[in-house]
């Protein structure tokens, strides 16, 4: 490791991606060498259980500017990014997946944008997901659409975890005490100068998707509560919504037997009841997200534990992710 800090770092989450991984070298190495510019590359191995690591270890060999820091467990990309983020050195750091859907070549037209604006952010925008199934296309528009409601249209249509960061907005987010962090979110939040960068997605150059549908819902709920306390309103809400139902049918209950047309049966009065059970457990089930997040919060657990990194001869767990 030199002393002097590079240009640019490029973080690179990565989990199970044995098939990819020469061909992201292959393809990124010569888009980073072309810029002139110092440069390293942070791979973080996310607990792969393939022979990912001996895999990176092969090209780190080849490409001195490949760094490789490795997870204990898999901790997920949203942490994995975490890792990555806190050890780069660079002046700017762009993160960017494996999987090369995002194109490389685009990094240079982020950089050279960032710095003739002086801008702290540049994302990079999908100007075309025609790649995407049409389920993936229909849940994308309905999960952006519904984060911008409840973060603001400060969050970019579109845009994922393939950005430009100055030091200024790393250092940023790696001050914000969070457990669960969802940079998509956090990023617009800072409020920092911002700028896009429009890009045509790929299809995944090998291997499968390392985000199936239980990941993207997970992901959308830990951004909606994560971000914000609408949950707790909606459920607040809807115990109103079933006071007005329940009433309602009191009146209703109450105009039948006084005609005396009082139909034999309890349909009515489990409807009710079935009702009013649903809307409790739902209730309980948005407040219990939230005693989760603290409760995890008090317990101090890293969210992460680095156990290797190829720049570093002694590697100990960061101080800083215990949140």
């Amino acid at each position: 490791m030199t002393d002097e800090a590079p240009r640019l770092s490029v973080v690179v989450p990565v989990f199970n991606e044995e098939a990819v991984l020469p061909l992201f070298a292959g393809r990124m190495r010569p888009v980073l060498d072309g810029l002139r510019v110092p440069y390293e590359v942070l791979t973080v191995d996310d607990g792969s259980r393939d022979t990912t690591p001996a895999v990176l270890e092969l090209l780190r060999r080849q490409w001195p500017e490949l760094r490789v820091i490795r997870l204990r467990r898999n901790s997920g990309h949203q942490n994995a990014l975490t890792a990555g983020l806190r050890r780069a050195r660079g002046q700017y750091v762009v993160s960017i997946d494996v999987d090369l859907q995002d194109p490389p070549e685009t990094i240079g037209e982020m950089l050279r944008l960032a710095e003739s604006r002086g801008l702290d952010v540049v994302h990079g925008v999908r100007a075309d997901r025609s790649t995407d199934s049409a389920f993936k296309r229909g849940t994308a528009s309905l999960y952006y659409r519904l984060i911008r409601r409840v973060a603001g249209t400060a969050v970019p249509r579109h845009a994922g975890d393939f950005r430009l960061l100055s030091r200024t907005a790393v250092d940023a987010l790696t001050e914000l005490p969070e457990h669960l962090p969802v940079y998509r979110l956090l990023v617009p939040w800072l409020g920092l100068p911002s700028g896009q960068v429009t890009y045509t997605r790929e299809q995944r150059a090998a291997g499968r998707s390392k985000y199936p549908i239980a990941k993207m819902v997970r992901l959308a709920l830990d951004s909606i509560v994560g971000f914000s306390a609408a949950p707790l309103r909606v459920a607040t809400w809807l115990g109103l919504l079933g006071i007005a139902v329940c009433g309602v049918l009191a009146v209703a209950g109450g105009a039948a037997y006084l005609s005396g047309n009082v139909v034999p049966g309890w349909t009515s009065l489990i409807v009710a009841v079935l009702f009013l059970g649903a809307l409790q457990l739902l209730c309980l089930g948005l407040l219990g997200e939230y005693v989760a997040r603290v409760f995890t919060t008090l317990q101090g657990r890293p969210a992460y534990v680095v156990t290797f990194d190829s720049d570093l001869e002694d590697v100990q767990e960061d101080a800083l992710c215990r949140l």
